[in-house]
């Protein structure tokens, strides 16, 4: 690992877009208004307001993104309260970026995908969606399928409808848990929505959200034929120093934050049942 990831830098919070009730998304820059540095789909950096904390999110802009990083950040303890409360011009510190990324440039490349997101889960599989589609002559034919718990709790929801579902070339599939007022989309959860969606059985699927969908998503994919080595999922939330060092994200002969956080589920398989 390189030195340079290790130095938190300074970075200025420029715009703070408010997605849903409890997830905010905020652009950063660098002091001189530029891209702090360079990453890949699915790595992450660690954010920090001095004195208070510190935590490894998700960089959910695109690499393709020259100007500025984003982070969609869910409202779920003490230093996510403090970033909730800050406004446009705040200084913060960051460092990264971290991890293995998504295969883009790799295995992934050429291929059918299908993007299987649930909550915030959509935040590491935004960076990759954007990515894909910016570099639209590397990828075969693009599916995303994204449910949360009501139309109130879609994150990116104007980006997904102005941008993803104008694409010609991208297929979106919306849902929410339980029927509202305000939507005539579909109704149900994500892990059976998949198995209602015609899918052909070469496609590579990235799928993120809570362990549970994670679970049922995985055990309809199998039903319908998927093998696990075309899935892939990441587990940036058990990161914790980003280095190594402390231990916390360890499972069995890994460490997340040095062998992850994006796995194939046939890697997984092979870890103790503790993740």
């Amino acid at each position: 690992m390189m030195q340079e990831t290790l130095i938190p830098k300074l970075g200025v919070v420029t715009d703070i877009r408010i997605d849903t009730p409890d997830v905010k998304t905020f652009r950063v820059v660098g002091l001189d208004g530029k891209k702090v540095f360079d990453h890949m789909p699915g790595q992450c950096a660690m954010l920090s307001i001095p004195g208070v904390g510190e935590a490894m999110f998700s960089i959910t802009s695109s690499p393709t993104n020259t100007e500025f990083m984003e982070f969609s950040i869910k409202k779920c303890g003490c230093l996510t309260n403090w970033l909730h409360a800050m406004d446009v011009g705040q200084q913060i510190t960051i460092r990264g970026p971290y991890g293995r990324p998504f295969p883009v440039e790799t295995e992934l490349k050429g291929k059918n995908l299908f993007f299987i997101a649930g909550g915030i889960g959509l935040a590491p599989l935004r960076s990759v969606i954007n990515y894909v589609r910016d570099n639209r002559q590397n990828y075969g034919k693009i599916k995303i399928l994204y449910g949360s718990r009501s139309k109130q709790d879609l994150v990116d929801y104007h980006e997904i409808l102005d941008e993803w579902m104008a694409d010609d070339n991208v297929e979106v599939y919306l849902t929410i848990d339980r029927p509202q007022d305000d939507w005539d989309g579909h109704v149900g959860f994500v892990p059976n929505y998949v198995k209602e969606i015609d899918l052909d059985l070469d496609y590579n699927v990235l799928v993120c959200g809570p362990p549970v969908m994670i679970k049922f998503t995985l055990a309809n994919l199998k039903e319908l034929g998927f093998q696990e080595t075309q899935v892939y999922t990441t587990m940036e939330l058990r990161m914790k120093c980003g280095v190594g060092k402390c231990g916390r994200c360890n499972i069995g002969n890994k460490y997340v934050c040095k062998d992850g956080p994006v796995f194939r589920f046939d890697e997984l398989d092979q870890l103790p049942n503790e993740y």
